[in-house]
């Protein structure tokens, strides 16, 4: 297994893997976002998130991607640069291996060398591995906080109410 940073023309296997989480998180349909949106959005002027891939040889001795960490930097105002883990992915082929453990490794070591003071992320109380695998790693999970989103058509709607 190799982690490395993702690049432009690795953006068709990061957007498979988007899609195989929408599928495992029963939202197949959410997912409208193309592999030109990743590469001018990781790749450009002002990129707006950087990835990790892991990459394995697959049977035909070729490179194949197999998981990803897809993360970009917050502000705090109580903690300063914060790292948000938006998706760490693994391919259900390869869950169980230690790769998801080696890219979560990998987004500690990135926020420990940008001097970060949190690195955040998102799970979904369903998934009692995910939870477990954090809960494990040391991580809290706020029962307080509230995810609060606004999609497109809330916020033209909001904005029509103006």
């Amino acid at each position: 297994m190799n982690i490395r940073k993702g690049n432009p023309e690795d953006m068709k296997s990061v957007l498979e893997l988007i899609q195989e989480l929408a599928i495992f998180e029963k939202e197949p349909e959410a997912v409208v976002i193309t592999e030109e949106d990743l590469v001018r959005d990781g790749f450009g002027e002002n990129p707006l998130f950087q990835v990790f891939v892991a990459e394995v040889e697959n049977e035909e001795k070729q490179k194949e991607i197999v998981g990803i960490a897809l993360y970009y930097y917050r502000y705090s105002t109580w903690k300063g640069k914060t790292i948000h883990l938006e998706d760490l992915i693994v391919k259900e082929k390869m869950r169980g291996t230690g790769l998801g453990s080696a890219l979560y490794a990998e987004i500690m070591k990135q926020g420990k060398k940008d001097g970060v003071r949190r690195v955040e992320w998102n799970v979904l109380a369903w998934n009692t591995p995910a939870v477990n695998f954090y809960k494990n790693s040391g991580a809290k999970i706020l029962d307080d906080w509230q995810v609060v989103q606004m999609d497109e058509a809330g916020v033209n709607a909001f904005l029509e109410k103006l």
